[in-house]
This record gives C-alpha cells, structure tokens and sequence, in this order.
C-alpha cells in the first residue's frame, strides 16, 4: 500500500515539474509551406496534438480490424464460410449417396466437386448418383469434367465409366471402354477383372476362355475363385462350340468338329475334371453323338466315379444297351445307395425294355431321395403298366417337387354356377 502511494506521489510531482516547465519554458514551433499552409503553435500544444492524432489513428486501426474480422465470420461469401458450406456439402451428398437419395447425393457431391482442388470422388459420386436417376448424359459429362480436371485419373475415371455403362445395360460401350484401357494398362488387376466380368454377362466364354491365362499369370481372382471360372468358361465354352452358326448343311457334323476342336483346347488335366467331362459328354448327346458320349462317360468313371456322370449315363443311347446295363450295374456294387445311379439304372432297365427291374430300381431311387426326375420316369412307367392311380400321384408330386413355390401358392376358390 505505501509503495502505491510512493508512486501516486512521484506522478504527482512529476505532472507538476511538466507543468511548472511548460509555463516557464512553453517552445515556439512554426511551419510554413510558401502559398500552402502556415502553422505556429507552442512546443507543448504541438506534441500533444501529434499524440492526440497517433492516439485516433490506433483507434480506428482498432476499429477496421473488428470489422473485417466480423465481417469474416458474418459475410457468407468469405473464405472461411465457403470451406464450411463446401464440408457440408461432402458430408450430406455422402450420405445421401450411401442412402439412396440419388438427386441430392448428386446436388451436393457436384457442388462439392466444383470448389474442391482435388474433386475426382465427388465427380465420381455424382457421376453415379445421375446414373441411379437414369440421366446418362449428366453422369457422362460429369465424368468428362472430373478428367478435365484431373487426367492423372483417367484409368480411375474410365473403370468408373465402364462399370456405370454395365450397370445401365450398355455391355458394348462397356466393353469398348475397358478394351481401350487393356490396352494401355494391360497388367491391371481391376481392368483384367472387369474385363472378365462384361465378357461373362455378355456370355461371350471365348473371350473369357482367351482371358484365363492372363487372369492366372496377374493374380487377378483368388485361387479358388479362378479355378472355378476356369471350369465354368471350358464347360460354356463347349456348350459354344457345338452350337455355333454353322452352315445349314452339315450341321450336326460342324458342331461335333467345333466341339471336339474346343475339347481338345484344353489341357490333359482339364479333361479328366468330372465338371468338365459332364460338360463335353452332354454336348456330344445334344449333337447327336450318343454313341461317343456313352464311350466318354464310361470311360471317366473307370478313372474316377462321379454321381453326376452316372446320373447322365442314363439319358445317352450307346451302341449296345445291354452292355451299358450291365456297366451301370458294376457301379452299383461300389455305390448301392446313389440315388442317382439306380436312376440311371431304371432308364436302362427302360430302353432294354425290363419293365419290372426298371420298376424296382426307380423305387429304391425314390426311397433314397425324392427327385422331381424320378418321380416323373416311374410316373410314366406305372401308367403304363395300368397303376394310373399311383401314376397320378407320382406326377402330382414331382411336379410340386420341380418348384416348391407352387406348393404355398393361393389356388382361386371354386365358382358356383347358378
């Protein structure tokens, strides 16, 4: 406390010593600019103005600043609120976009792309959000100015395009476009990938065939995932060959070449996977080439027995039906409770006209599973043989069997006529 008063003292008595030295001491100052101006004034009056004027001049310094900062945060057009409205815009068309809200999701993402320095995303989300709407040329155009904007993208930008083109049912522009960046970037992963995809729901297995060894070499699916391609494409790719345009004569003879040239495409290892011979074998049936498929059959389950192999031993015709009996029967002794090969067994027992045995065999198929197949094969049979009324049953269930659905579906009540 008296240090404070010590200190009110020396102010005191030094605004005093000022004072007593500007009475005694007051200064002359002049200025005088020829025809201008001409200022006189006592020294002490002149530096108090001077302070008077740096004090107003800190003033409105302070002033301006206040303003222009306030004006930052009110002014909708500043810098700071165009980042904020530019955030938001990301975050809602995200949103939207992962929702479902197409219009919005492409209103949002657009603006957004549009004051971005990096606006590939939000072009491509746009680009897809005028997709989902059906409006093609906007989500074109969008994609066009996304490249524009960012050519270091273009095999981002055309993978987007490519998928868009699939997704709105245009394969061939689809495929034009990935085609066009196979060749500029053919050791692509996701081009490959795609690549095979527009091929496969084209249902162009050729092309998906002339793929394969690329895909492989690339690591372009998971193994798993590859092989099964690989033996889908062989099988369709079969499947092509034997019903390929050919000339109308000599049909059923350049579809059984086109077959074999395509069955001899594939490896030895190839041709001995059942899927495969399943696939070659059902080909020669539907070209007439019974005979040779009975032979192909046979001669893969001597490797290796497979279900599905027996299942279609039943519906060839071979040169010799007894003989092909008895084969079917020799697999019966390995394999007695194979649903599908006492199947094949009662088809046999048919075409070599051993009613009773074809009976026997198709009833322990039916034991064992209940097949809409089997049951239409004893159906037949039974009406046949004067068993209408379990003939009507057998066909009245295997029909069920073939769709379920219609099992649980409504039937129209009975209409009474007056």
């Amino acid at each position: 406390m008296k240090r404070f008063y010590v200190i009110l003292f020396l102010v005191i008595a030094a605004m005093v010593g000022l004072g007593l030295a500007v009475a005694k001491h007051p200064g002359y100052v002049l200025i005088d600019y020829p025809h201008v101006m001409r200022y006189e004034s006592g020294l002490w009056s002149t530096l108090l103005a001077l302070l008077v004027l740096v004090l107003v001049a800190f003033v409105v310094y302070l002033l301006i600043s206040v303003l222009v900062s306030s004006g930052r945060v009110v002014n909708p057009w500043s810098g700071r609120n165009r980042n904020r409205r530019v955030q938001t815009s990301i975050e809602k068309g995200q949103l939207d976009l992962a929702e479902g809200r197409w219009a919005s999701a492409q209103k949002h993402l657009q603006h957004a792309a549009e004051n971005e320095r990096q606006p590939l995303l939000y072009y491509l989300g746009a680009a897809r959000a005028a997709n989902e709407q059906g409006r093609y040329e906007d989500s074109d155009n969008l994609l066009e100015r996304a490249l524009a904007r960012q050519p270091q993208a273009e095999l981002a930008i055309a993978l987007s395009h490519a998928q868009l083109q699939s997704d709105r049912g245009d394969s061939d522009g689809s495929l034009q476009t990935l085609q066009a960046m196979h060749e500029r970037h053919p050791r692509n992963v996701q081009v490959l990938r795609q690549l095979q995809r527009v091929h496969q729901q084209r249902g162009d297995w050729p092309a998906v065939v002339k793929l394969l060894p690329q895909l492989r070499k690339d690591k372009a699916l998971p193994a798993a995932e590859l092989a099964e391609l690989e033996r889908r494409a062989w099988g369709e790719n079969l499947s092509v060959a034997a019903h390929a345009p050919v000339q109308e004569q000599g049909q059923g003879e350049a579809g059984l070449a086109a077959l074999e040239r395509a069955w001899q495409a594939l490896s030895s290892a190839q041709r001995q996977e059942p899927a495969l011979v399943l696939a070659y074998a059902e080909q020669l049936r539907q070209v007439g080439a019974q005979a040779q498929a009975e032979d192909v059959l046979r001669t893969a389950q001597k490797r290796q027995y497979d279900t599905h192999l027996a299942r279609l031993y039943g519906l060839v015709i071979g040169t010799d039906p007894a003989r092909q009996l008895q084969t079917a029967e020799g697999w019966l002794k390995q394999h007695p409770h194979d649903a599908g090969l006492l199947l094949t067994l009662g088809r046999l027992c048919l075409q070599n006209r051993l009613w009773g045995k074809a009976r026997d065999y198709l009833e322990s198929s039916l034991r064992l599973q209940r097949s809409p197949e089997t049951c239409a094969e004893l159906a037949r049979l039974l009406a046949q043989l004067g068993d209408t009324e379990r003939s009507n049953q057998l066909f009245q269930e295997g029909l069920g069997l073939l769709d379920e659905r219609l099992l649980a579906a409504p039937l129209p009540t009975s209409v009474r006529t007056l």
